[in-house]
């Protein structure tokens, strides 16, 4: 709602080219070999399926499943016998024995429905870190490669990298700042959206602190280098993300976290099951059938299936509503959080400011329309954003917006323009560290009146954040890059008390670990570069998706594709129901399992009746978790 920005606005015809965005750099699905595999392996398997269920003859549906078999399998059976050589079992090797085993016995659609599923899992895990290495590495393209420095009056162009505090850099109009350090001499806007979070451009004058990567917009700057361009805030931001996506890497679900003992108590069932009847002289067909059997009734496909459609299919229903969550571990953490933490600037907020009031002085012989009209007119000419909100205000109200002759501009100073023979000057009033921006407009030197501007607060901040504190049983915590009045304005409208202004991204990083060192599990929801840190080292991140940062977007764990606030807490819901279906899936999942073993193990169970137990048990489950795709679900949400 709030914004505390500079008032100077540039001229189109003399404002400096925008500097172009940074090329994308997003790795293709196929360029993963993890996601070819599993690509041909779920081709075969669906190619398969309809002839083996149509009753077909085996030959032509035999060597598809073995194609699917094979792409599928050969990956994690040579993990699992990597794992096996470090004298570790995993779940992968199992579920490779499994779905040989069930071929073996012929169930060779169960074991290749089992290949697939893991193929496909492995798949989306790569490709998950492949995107958050592109966005990392797309961000380092924001600091420029080359920088003007300034010696002994004579400018030379040099690699950024080489560029030593103390160093002095010219920074022309449109150019991005090489290094961090302070402004010695010029005045100029400076967009810092990428550091700060504050959503228009910032004037900055001689003493100003400014950071690599942002970009100057008006006005030239001498800048002294201050931190070594290794050590800037921009750097430092890639350090964060790398370091937290590290941290969270080992991030597994539920069923994850027990597969070393599952699978080695399975693994040593088994042989129990086949060794011990034939050491007392049983037949070995019969002990081999019998411990197949075993493996069979006791391997995870149910429990893989308790886990899986819940979450996939709170996934899917999510998306239908603007909602994309990554995967589902991504949607398993989201119903884990126990406290949010907020960004104000573009998510709280809309990120673009509106005229909020206008004031004509007493006296003055104008009323609020032509004060109005006159403030648009002389900015009409410029692409400043309080220009262009200006402009908006007075269209909105169906004002006539005259012609502007002899328009300029200068830095911290505001605009000129001769408006129907008469000179029209708008500048900033000197209230920096307001929460709302004020602008004064002046005619022939004398004062008419003041307009006030500010970010424009998401209608529904205020709903989303009462739905978040009702969650989690504490209200969100706002942290933001802005000044304290202006984050203090906006978390009075959203009922948030605890406030953290001028914050940069390290900050706002320390501020989630503090939060999880206390044992909480922390929802950060944000959409800039700024927040990416943030994003990663929280338990669960969100973005923004209008106008977040392609970093941001690919940090998250979920994105918000439509922009409404609200769907965070509805996503959070949404993923409680999943894990409580998982919950009794596991529960369904492991009666089956105890009850066809445990038949298996004091009686005789038959093959067929194992198998049809087993696949019984696998459908329930999935069926179950499947509830969650209904339109229903996320209405009750």
């Amino acid at each position: 709602m709030v914004c505390r920005v500079s008032t100077t606005l540039a001229p189109a015809s003399e404002a400096a080219p925008s500097a172009p965005a940074p090329p994308r750099r997003r790795t293709r699905v196929l360029a993963l070999p993890e996601a070819r595999w599993a690509l041909a392996s779920l081709v075969a398997f669906l190619l398969a399926l309809p002839l083996d269920l149509g009753g077909a003859p085996a030959w032509t549906y035999g060597p598809l499943y073995a194609v699917a078999y094979a792409a599928g399998g050969w990956e994690p059976a040579l993990e699992g016998l990597r794992a096996l050589r470090e004298k570790t079992l995993d779940v992968d090797l199992l579920m490779i024995v499994a779905a040989l085993g069930a071929a073996a016995i012929g169930q060779v659609l169960d074991g290749a429905l089992l290949i697939v599923i893991f193929a496909t899992s492995g798949a989306l895990e790569a490709l998950a870190t492949a995107r958050t290495a592109d966005s990392v590495r797309g961000l380092l393209d924001l600091a420029p490669t080359t920088a003007t420095r300034v010696r002994d009056g004579n400018e030379e162009t040099v690699p950024t990298a080489d560029l030593a505090v103390g160093d002095l850099v010219l920074v022309r109009p449109g150019e991005r700042i090489g290094a961090d350090g302070t402004v010695v001499e010029g005045a100029g806007e400076v967009d810092q959206a990428t550091i700060t979070g504050e959503s228009l451009p910032v004037l900055k004058r001689p003493g100003d602190d400014v950071f690599a990567g942002t970009l100057n917009g008006t006005g030239a700057l001498r800048v002294r280098v201050g931190r070594d361009p290794a050590d800037s805030v921009i750097a430092r931001i890639v350090t964060l993300v790398e370091e937290a996506s590290r941290t969270k890497a080992p991030t597994q679900l539920f069923i994850e976290k027990i597969e070393q003992r599952y699978s080695v108590g399975v693994v040593v069932a088994t042989l129990a099951v086949f060794g011990i009847p034939l050491a007392f002289g049983a037949d070995l067909t019969d002990a081999l059938l019998r411990a197949m059997t075993f493996m069979i009734v006791a391997s995870p496909c149910a429990v893989v299936l308790a886990t899986m459609p819940p979450l996939l299919s709170a996934i899917a229903s999510a998306g239908r509503h603007g909602v994309l969550v990554k995967s589902a571990v991504a949607m398993e953490r989201l119903g884990e959080i126990d406290t949010a933490a907020l960004d104000k600037t573009g998510t709280l907020t809309e990120g673009t400011p509106e005229v909020t009031a206008v004031h004509p002085l007493a006296g003055s012989g104008v009323d609020e329309d032509t004060l109005l009209a006159l403030a648009a007119a002389a900015e009409h000419p410029s692409e400043h954003p309080l220009a262009r909100a200006i402009v908006a205000a007075a269209r909105a109200r169906g004002l006539r917006i005259a012609p502007a002759e002899d328009f300029t501009a200068a830095p911290g100073r505001g605009v000129t323009a001769v408006i129907d023979g008469r000179t029209v000057h708008v500048g900033r009033a000197d209230s920096p560290e307001g929460a709302e921006t004020t602008v004064r407009v002046t005619r022939d030197g004398t004062l008419l009146g003041t307009l006030a501007l500010t970010d424009r607060l998401r209608t529904d901040a205020a709903p989303a954040t009462a739905a978040l504190t009702a969650l989690t049983g504490t209200a969100p915590t706002l942290l933001t890059g802005d000044h304290a009045a202006a984050a203090a304005r906006v978390a009075e409208a959203t009922g948030i008390t605890d406030v953290r202004a001028g914050l940069l991204p390290e900050d706002k990083v320390e501020a989630v670990r503090e939060r999880e060192r206390a044992g909480r599990k922390v929802l950060f929801v944000g959409d800039g570069v700024n927040d990416a840190p943030a994003l990663a080292a929280a338990h669960a991140g969100v973005a923004m998706g209008g106008a977040g940062s392609d970093l941001a977007l690919e940090t998250a764990d979920a994105v918000v594709v439509r922009d409404e606030l609200t769907a965070v807490p509805a996503v959070v819901r949404l993923s409680r129901r999943a894990r409580r279906l998982v919950v009794q899936n596991l529960a369904v999942a492991g009666v089956f399992i105890t009850v066809l073993v445990l038949w298996d193990l004091i009686g005789h169970l038959p093959l067929p009746l194992g198998v049809a137990g087993h696949e019984g048990s696998t459908v329930l489950v999935g069926l179950n978790g499947l509830r969650l795709l209904r339109e229903s679900a996320w209405r009750s949400e």
